[in-house]
């Protein structure tokens, strides 16, 4: 029978670590949507932000803490009691909130804000006592410990727990540890370090040598009791250990790994490619559990097995992580009701407003295609749920090109409510749409990443496009879908460029968009 002790609580922090992957950032209302999305889906604690990284950062993580319901909600806070103090400020409000404090612990690291360790292990005692005195639950973690010396790594896991802290965190900051370190480095700090059996120990791991998953796993096994996750492993560099891979395999692998999670895991599928949406990552194809070749078998060897017994070649049920078993059965002779019944039927629920919207695109499409299925919804979807206000709306577009000589593309723009137009040419198509959209729009956003995937199979497939632009330090992503790669490219540029409008307005003139640095932290 399973007790408390079994119980792996899961710390999502795709609205934090995961935002800052270079290009991921998210809008207000994207943060809150996103949020509510793992607190129905059972997440135990929130890390909503970074609240003193910047005024917007501040009031997602405030307006998340008022509106939880069941999850834990957590700020980060640099070992400053300024950042300490407007993290509480920021979670306060919730019913339960937590404040998560770091500092790194590694030579590397110290060296930065050039601290002694004798004075590092001061300004943790101080930080996190501050920290306990604001409220009861207090998370500290020792960035890059896995990379700390043992007696210093163990000396300051010490003073943090007498100092108040009531969750540690051991962070593979860098993914350098592997899972056989991973276990043993929790097991070590829980039967050393005085009051160690009496706190919950964290596990955060990186995936740069690929082995996050693993870790994270390891780390359990040694004793540790809250798993540090992404949704699709969104993260700095090659990312984080990814939420749906560790309660995954908790589940399914429950014969060796006797844990459970509080996980609604039917619902998994959809947040991940609605984080896939807002974040403008694309899941890869072969990713685990939320990729679309996860459940997909081609080999004559495997369908043969999977005719005769599903269970040869699957060892979980696409159902489990959400999703749908068959195609949309739906076309263009179908009402809203219908449509409204499978979205529903895809976790997805909508409004009035919104389901006449993605209604008029849905008759569209099934004009355009021979079958309709349940990513082809899905993607009408994203399409109509960009909350911004748009300046620039796509009218017309006609394009001309061959291998006789360059794209030619005639725009037709809607710009601050006037129709506008253009021609212009390129190497290429999409080249010289863009040109026509910089013409018609003068600006200097440049072109961070440009991606095309198919959404469903076959020549009438619509083509999902992400688009990525920076200008001045803002970046903003877009994406659209379409039966025409290239209108879908032009919609994709034109959102991005209509959120990164926004962005700079909610700014204002002269706003410092850089990030916080290291050096800072001193």
């Amino acid at each position: 029978m399973s007790t408390e002790k079994d119980r792996v609580v899961i710390f999502d922090t795709t609205l934090r670590d995961g935002e800052q992957s270079p290009g991921a950032t998210m809008t207000h209302d994207e943060k809150l949507e996103i949020a509510e999305l793992l607190d129905d889906m059972g997440v135990d604690i929130i890390e909503a932000g970074f609240p003193i990284a910047s005024e917007g950062d501040f009031r997602a993580v405030s307006e998340i803490a008022q509106r939880s319901k069941q999850a834990v909600i957590c700020g980060l806070a640099r070992a400053q009691l300024p950042d300490i103090d407007r993290c509480w400020e920021a979670v306060k409000q919730s019913e339960r909130p937590r404040i998560h404090t770091f500092i790194g612990t590694s030579p590397l690291h110290r060296a930065i804000p050039n601290l002694t360790m004798d004075e590092m292990a001061e300004r943790i005692h101080e930080t996190v006592t501050h920290a306990r005195n604001l409220c009861d639950n207090v998370q500290w973690s020792p960035m890059d410990a896995t990379r700390t010396e043992w007696d210093y790594l163990c000396r300051v896991v010490e003073i943090a727990i007498k100092a108040g802290a009531t969750t540690i965190n051991i962070p593979d900051t860098v993914g350098y540890t592997a899972p056989v370190e991973s276990a043993d480095l929790i097991r070590k700090l829980i039967e050393t370090v005085p009051g160690g059996d009496e706190v919950v120990f964290a596990t955060h791991c990186h995936n740069d040598l690929g082995m996050a998953t693993a870790n994270a796993l390891a780390a359990v096994a040694g004793g540790a009791r809250q798993i540090e996750c992404t949704i699709n492993g969104l993260g700095e560099r090659a990312g984080n250990t990814a939420l749906e891979e560790v309660v995954m395999a908790l589940k399914v692998r429950g014969d060796i790994m006797p844990y459970y999670t509080e996980i609604d895991t039917k619902k998994i599928m959809h947040i991940s490619r609605r984080v896939s949406t807002v974040s403008g990552f694309p899941v890869q194809f072969n990713k685990a559990i939320v990729g679309k070749n996860a459940f997909a078998h081609e080999s004559g060897i495997h369908q043969d097995g999977m005719l005769k017994n599903a269970e040869t070649f699957e060892i979980m049920r696409p159902e489990d992580v959400g999703i749908a078993g068959t195609s949309l059965p739906l076309g263009k002779h179908s009402g809203r009701a219908a449509l409204r019944a499978k979205l529903k039927d895809l976790g997805v629920e909508v409004g009035d407003n919104q389901l006449k919207d993605i209604f008029v695109r849905f008759k569209d499409l099934a004009d355009r295609k021979k079958e309709v299925f349940d990513d082809d919804i899905l993607a009408l979807v994203t399409a109509t749920t960009d909350g911004d206000s748009n300046r620039l709306e796509l009218v017309n577009l006609r394009v001309v090109c061959g291998t006789g000589g360059p794209a030619e593309a005639q725009l037709e723009m809607e710009v601050d409510g006037q129709d506008q137009s253009a021609t212009c040419h390129g190497d290429g198509p999409v080249d010289a749409c863009f040109k026509a959209v910089r013409e018609l729009h003068p600006n200097k956003a440049r072109l961070q990443l440009y991606q095309v995937h198919a959404v469903t199979e076959g020549t009438d497939a619509q083509a999902t496009v992400s688009v990525r632009l920076e200008e001045d330090g803002i970046i903003a992503t877009g994406q659209s879908a379409d039966t025409d790669t290239v209108v879908a490219s032009v919609r994709a540029y034109i959102q991005a460029l209509n959120r990164l409008m926004v962005r700079r307005s909610k700014m204002g003139p002269g706003a410092d968009t850089r990030e916080i640095s290291y050096k800072e932290m001193g």
